[in-house]
C-alpha cells in the first residue's frame, strides 16, 4: 500500500471517528459543551506543559546597569537552599536574575530587593508548590520580543504573595500554570506610553488560579487568554488600559474588584460563562472608554455591579453570540455615564432585570442593526427619566417605560457627530423631532413594569 493511500485512509478514519456516536449517542451541542468543560477542568490539574517560551537571552553583568555590579547575586542563596526549605535572606538589595527550579519558601519580610539591572527578566519560578513572599522585584529589561518581566511563573500550586513589582515591563506572567495563588501584590510597569507598557498580570493557558487583593497602578492590562476556571477577587486597578481582558476564557469569576480611571474596565472577547458581580468600575473615559465590553461572548451573568462616570457603561457587539444563550444583567447600577448600554450589531438575548438607570446622558442605544429592541428583555428596572405615575402605590409604574431615538439617530448612525451630542443645536433638533416627528422614531427599549422608586443598594 502506497504512503499516499495510507495517509488518505488514516484521514478518513479520523473523520469517521469524529462523526461517529460516542457511547451509542450522537454528540449534541449540550453534550459537547459539557465535554468542553470537563476538558478544561482536566487541563487544570496536572496536565503536561508544552515548551512555548522564547529562549531568554543571557546578559553578562557588564551589560546590566552599574548600580547592581557590587551586589551579592541572589541566585547563590537559592542554589544553597535545600529543596523544601525556608529561605529568609538578610535584608538588603541583591542582584538578579534568579531562577528557582525546586520547591522553596522565600520570605523577604518586606526588606529584600532583587534588581536585574534593566536587562531581561528578574525572577523565573519553574517549580511546583513554592512560595514567594515579601520581596521587591525591580529592574527588568524593556523588550517585548522576550517578554521581559518581574516574575515568570511556570509551575503549579505556588503562592505569590505580598510582592512589590516596579520598573518592570511585564509584572507577573503565568503560562500553563495552574492552581496558583497570586495575592496582595503591588504591580506597576515602566514609565512608558500606555500602549507600550507591559501587562501587569497575564494568564495564558492557565487554569484554577486565584488572583486576589492585588493592586495594579499605571501598567497596561490584566489579561486571561485561553484560561478558564480562574477567580479574580478584591483587586484594584488604576490608570491602566484594560483592567481585565478575557479572550477565549470560560467559567471565570470576577467579584468585588475596584477599577478606577482605566480606559476599559472588563472586556469579554469570544468568552462564555463569565460571572461579574459586586464590582465597581468608574471613570472609564476617553474615545474608547467602556466599563464592560462584550465581543461575540455568551451565557454570562452581570449582577450587583456599580458602573459610574464612564463614557459607555456596557458595550455589546454581537453578544450573546451562541444561539439559544442569554446574557443576564441583574441589580446593577448605571449612573452618570455618557451611554449606559450600547448595542452594536444586535442579535437579541440580553435580559435586564432590577437594574437602576440614573443620571445617564443616554440610557440605551442600538446601532448597526435597527429594529431589534424587542429581541431583548427588560423587566422591573428603574429609570430616573420615567414619565409615568404610580397611582396605586405598589412601586410599579402604571404605564410601560419606552425609550425612542429621535434626533439621536444622527449621532448613532454617524459616530463623528457624537462630538455634538447634548449641544444646544442637537437638543433643539431633538425637541422638534419629539414635538412633530419628521421620521419614525426607533424604539430602543421597552420595560412593561418599570420600578417607580429608586431601589436601595447595600453599602
Amino acid at each position: 500500500m502506497s504512503r499516499l493511500l495510507r495517509g488518505r485512509l488514516a484521514a478518513l478514519a479520523i473523520l469517521l471517528a469524529v462523526a461517529a456516536p460516542v457511547g451509542g449517542q450522537l454528540i449534541t451541542d449540550e453534550s459537547a459543551d459539557k465535554q468542553d468543560r470537563a476538558e478544561d477542568l482536566g487541563r487544570s490539574h496536572g496536565a503536561a506543559r508544552a515548551e512555548v517560551d522564547r529562549p531568554k537571552p543571557v546578559y553578562p553583568l557588564a551589560e546590566r546597569d552599574r548600580r547592581i555590579h557590587g551586589l551579592k547575586p541572589f541566585q547563590e542563596l537559592v542554589d544553597a537552599a535545600p529543596a523544601g526549605s525556608i529561605l529568609k535572606p538578610p535584608p538588603g538589595t541583591y542582584a538578579g536574575p534568579v531562577s528557582v527550579k525546586k520547591p522553596l519558601t522565600i520570605d523577604g519580610g518586606g526588606q529584600v530587593t532583587i534588581d536585574a539591572g534593566d536587562k531581561g527578566t528578574v525572577f523565573v519560578l519553574e517549580a511546583d508548590g513554592a512560595t514567594l513572599r515579601g520581596l521587591r522585584l525591580t529592574g527588568s529589561g524593556d523588550s517585548h520580543d522576550t517578554d521581559d518581566s518581574c516574575l515568570d511563573v511556570r509551575g503549579h500550586r505556588n503562592r505569590i504573595e505580598n510582592l512589590r513589582l516596579d520598573n518592570c515591563l511585564f509584572g507577573i506572567d503565568l503560562k500553563q500554570s495552574n492552581d496558583n495563588v497570586v495575592r496582595g501584590n503591588h504591580i506597576s510597569s515602566k514609565p512608558l506610553d500606555l500602549g507600550v507598557r507591559g501587562d501587569a498580570l497575564r494568564l495564558w493557558y492557565s487554569y484554577g488560579n486565584l488572583v486576589e487583593g492585588n493592586e495594579v497602578v499605571e501598567a497596561r492590562d490584566m489579561v486571561a487568554w485561553y484560561s478558564s476556571n480562574n477567580t479574580f477577587r478584591k483587586n484594584v486597578s488604576r490608570r491602566s488600559r484594560y483592567s481585565l481582558h478575557f479572550m477565549f476564557a470560560k467559567d471565570n469569576l470576577v467579584e468585588d474588584n475596584r477599577f478606577y480611571d482605566n480606559t476599559v474596565g472588563i472586556y469579554l472577547m469570544y468568552t462564555e460563562r463569565v460571572h461579574l458581580r459586586r464590582n465597581v468600575i468608574s471613570h472609564a473615559n476617553g474615545a474608547a472608554g467602556m466599563a464592560i465590553g462584550f465581543k461575540e461572548s455568551s451565557d454570562s451573568d452581570i449582577e450587583d455591579n456599580e458602573i459610574i462616570y464612564c463614557a459607555v457603561g456596557v458595550g455589546s457587539d454581537l453578544s450573546p453570540f451562541q444561539p439559544g444563550t442569554t446574557i443576564r444583567f441583574r441589580n446593577n447600577r448605571f449612573a452618570f455615564n455618557g451611554i449606559a448600554v450600547h448595542f452594536t450589531s444586535e442579535l437579541g438575548g440580553n435580559i435586564f432585570t432590577g437594574n437602576d438607570f440614573e443620571g445617564n446622558l443616554t440610557d440605551v442605544i442600538q446601532s448597526g442593526r435597527g429594529g431589534m429592541a424587542a429581541q431583548n428583555q427588560w423587566k422591573a428596572n428603574h429609570f430616573d427619566n420615567y414619565q409615568g405615575f404610580d397611582r396605586n402605590g405598589d412601586g410599579v409604574g402604571d404605564t410601560p417605560h419606552e425609550q425612542y431615538a429621535f434626533a439621536d439617530q444622527i449621532w448613532i448612525e454617524i459616530p463623528a457627530a457624537r462630538f455634538f451630542k447634548s449641544s444646544p443645536v442637537m437638543e433643539l433638533l431633538d425637541f422638534l423631532e419629539r414635538l412633530a416627528p419628521l421620521s419614525t422614531p426607533e424604539l430602543q427599549l421597552r420595560d412593561e413594569r418599570p420600578v417607580f422608586t429608586k431601589p436601595r443598594r447595600a453599602s
